[in-house]
């Protein structure tokens, strides 16, 4: 069997695809990359389809060595990326031959990067998915993290174009960010000034943050309910939990919850509060479903044309 060999994991590496869909009423979560565009990226750049196995690489120390020749790419987190010692560029289609040593450092904005390699990595799916999911210990290699003297099997590619998205086309990572939230039906559950605190408040990313949800800290939100029967959770949901402070549920949340929930974030913003550190300051606006939907398809269409201006390097 060939493919790439993990020296050594990094802090945390998962094999995803786009995620375990459609599975929720057997408990199985979505798992999936936590910001998507940048997973897509990977991909795309390498001509890979989107729904292609990849490796997210979480705050960083990931290295790998090549046991056949192939093209990698690397997108997300900044941090610093080298093959064989000498610096290779994130966003960019790099070549790789056998005995190569690819390794990516520690993160300095963003916390997850992502390494796609041609073709994908041919990974076993599970429930209709390779995506990683720790907790139901399900999808990856025998559903658990990547460990050192993994083997992660593809194909060996000896040609491939090598393109580059240009630096203007890239993600940026800000102390500051602002998530666009779709009320959902329980926000009547929450008064007008409870509503308004939640908005004209900011919140701050605390240390109890992971795949499965964000908590923030900020100015307590009181809900008028304080029972409601468990009911299914989507992505991206705002529970408010007892003490007041947000928990934005994401890619590994439970299927079923009790809190109340204000909305749930749009999915393009997820993927910056995926980048988040502690410490991140967040402001909620309220979104129209109508004016969500116009931001998804226009992403689409921007994410389109940028990609006919991919550089030939």
């Amino acid at each position: 069997m060939t493919g790439f060999t993990v020296i050594s994991p990094g802090v945390l590496s998962l094999l995803q695809d786009n995620g375990r869909l459609g599975q929720a009423a057997l408990g199985l979560t979505t798992g999936g990359p936590m910001d998507a565009p940048s997973a897509a990226w990977a991909n795309r750049l390498l001509g890979n389809p989107p729904n292609t196995t990849l490796v997210e690489c979480s705050v960083g120390g990931l290295q790998l060595q090549a046991n056949i020749n192939s093209y990698i790419a690397v997108t997300g987190a900044v941090l610093n990326v080298s093959i064989n010692g000498k610096a290779a560029e994130q966003w960019t289609v790099h070549k790789v031959q056998q005995g190569d040593v690819i390794e990516l450092g520690m993160v300095s904005q963003g916390l997850r990067a992502y390494l796609a390699v041609a073709g994908g990595f041919n990974i076993t799916a599970q429930f209709g998915s390779s995506a990683t999911v720790l907790r139901e210990k399900i999808g990856g290699l025998n559903g658990n993290k990547l460990q050192p003297n993994d083997l992660l099997p593809c194909q060996a590619v000896n040609s491939l174009p090598t393109y580059q998205l240009p630096g203007a086309h890239r993600p940026r990572f800000n102390n500051i960010i602002t998530l666009r939230l779709v009320e959902g039906y329980q926000v009547d559950s929450f008064s007008n000034t409870e509503r308004q605190r939640f908005y004209l408040n900011s919140y701050t990313v605390t240390s109890q943050a992971d795949r499965m949800g964000y908590k923030l800290s900020g100015s307590a939100i009181q809900c008028q309910q304080s029972q409601l029967l468990s009911e299914g959770i989507c992505y991206g949901a705002v529970q408010i939990p007892p003490d007041g402070q947000p928990i934005v549920l994401l890619n590994d949340r439970q299927t079923l919850g009790g809190y109340p929930k204000i909305g749930a974030v749009l999915s393009l913003d997820c993927a910056l509060l995926a980048q988040a550190p502690a410490g991140t300051r967040v402001y909620f606006t309220p979104i129209s479903p109508q004016h969500a939907h116009n931001a998804l398809c226009l992403a689409k269409v921007y994410t389109d044309a940028i990609a006919g201006q991919l550089v030939s390097v």
